[in-house]
């Protein structure tokens, strides 16, 4: 099939810093063009140095959309120039050869650009959301809610990474029959216990922890935890640079609840490291820890299970589903420093039961999580989108 992926804030091109949904576009589009498909990626130009078009891989083109300023802008500008980015998508669709069979869009903003292109051209769309505006309502206001809720009643079906997502976007308005559950893959060619590790101190015990720093995230937490965990190190990889993590107000936030806590010696914020560099941090640690208060879907747990990771996690979302609790890892309620603390020391100090959990997570990653097996599962609801529209356009064609 010919697939067009909308990705308008997240270019699937290596970057210093990839993010999750990046990550998960790129290697997505890369299954999907070893399984045989032809894909195109859209994404908005944020450089104007940018070629009109990149080949990230075979079968895998990336186009870059003139859409707004050519230069990166905040999440919240973004909206404003989705209306040009559908503009130029319905051109192009209708004045080249190459015409998708279907559409994919990732985050709201693009599914708003795809469904107004794709409408006018009579190409099916898919919804996958990543991340609910509910997590985020603090940043982008109330309207967001009512933007996905329409999104998910107007495309042709919505893709959910975990049950937990499903029965969020149910809970929006978003009706069960058009839903549809295929979790998020992980490159188990790249993500690997063998191969090289950022250096650590091997008498150290490091519990490591990878994302965003929002507050939601729960490093604070596990900053807190780290009382019950008497000689282990914590690493926390994400956010800004190394360079500008000083002036950051949520590390200095992170920072300011170590030193509370007097686990300021500890504690080790490295900020934001290249896509390439994260297969090294997960493999120099111990066990990985994901502790936020809610979530949708989180990709460092299972890259952290492909390295050969234990992971303890709280709760909440899709971690419920991601970590089997007492196999793979454990879970612990959401914030509650204590309990963490426990399950925490309890690992650490437990070198037979990491191995077992170990051996588990990579086993489940490898199999569950696979993504020949995540694209075969998204071709199949390609081709039913896509089927039932020329079935539907053959019947009022007769």
């Amino acid at each position: 099939m010919r697939i067009a992926m909308i990705s308008e804030q997240a270019s699937p091109l290596p970057t210093g810093d990839t993010g999750a949904q990046q990550r998960h576009v790129a290697d997505l589009s890369t299954a999907l063009a070893a399984a045989g498909h032809d894909v195109r990626v859209y994404t908005r130009r944020d450089d104007p140095g940018l070629p009109a078009i990149v080949k990230l891989g075979e079968g895998v083109h990336v186009v870059h959309v003139p859409a707004g300023p050519a230069r990166v802008l905040p999440a919240e500008r973004l909206l404003s120039h989705m209306g040009d980015f559908a503009e130029w998508l319905r051109t192009e669709w209708r004045g080249t050869g190459w015409v998708p069979e279907v559409a994919h869009a990732h985050f709201w903003t693009s599914g708003l650009a795809a469904v107004t292109a794709a409408r006018r051209v009579g190409i099916p769309v898919v919804q996958s959301f990543h991340e609910l505006g509910v997590a985020e309502a603090a940043h982008d206001g109330p309207s967001r809610n009512g933007y996905e809720r329409a999104l998910g009643r107007a495309v042709d079906r919505v893709v959910a990474q975990s049950q937990d997502e499903a029965r969020g976007l149910v809970r929006i308005g978003v009706p069960r029959t058009r839903l549809t559950v295929v979790p998020a893959g992980v490159d188990s060619e790249r993500f690997t216990p063998e191969g090289p590790a950022a250096e650590r101190d091997p008498e150290r015990p490091r519990i490591l922890s990878v994302g965003r720093l929002v507050e939601r995230k729960g490093f604070g937490d596990v900053i807190q935890a780290m009382r019950y965990v008497p000689g282990a190190e914590y690493v926390v990889v994400g956010g800004p640079c190394a360079e500008q993590l000083a002036a950051d107000p949520q590390a200095k936030r992170l920072r300011a609840i170590a030193e509370h806590f007097r686990v300021a010696d500890r504690v080790r914020l490295v900020g934001g490291v290249p896509g390439a560099e994260m297969p090294r941090w997960y493999r120099s640690a111990d066990l990985l820890v994901a502790a936020p208060w809610q979530e949708q879907f989180e990709l460092a747990p299972l890259e952290a299970m492909a390295c050969g990771l234990p992971v303890i996690g709280t709760a909440v979302g899709g971690l419920n589903e991601t970590v089997v609790d007492g196999l793979t890892g454990d879970l612990v309620p959401a914030r509650d420093p204590r309990a963490l603390g426990g399950a925490l020391r309890r690992l650490v100090n437990d070198k037979v039961r990491r191995f077992a959990y170990a051996t588990a997570a990579l086993d489940r990653a490898r199999q569950a999580y696979s993504w020949k097996r995540v694209a075969s599962q998204l071709g199949s609801v390609y081709a039913t989108v896509a089927g039932r529209r020329s079935g539907e356009g053959a019947e009022a064609v007769a």
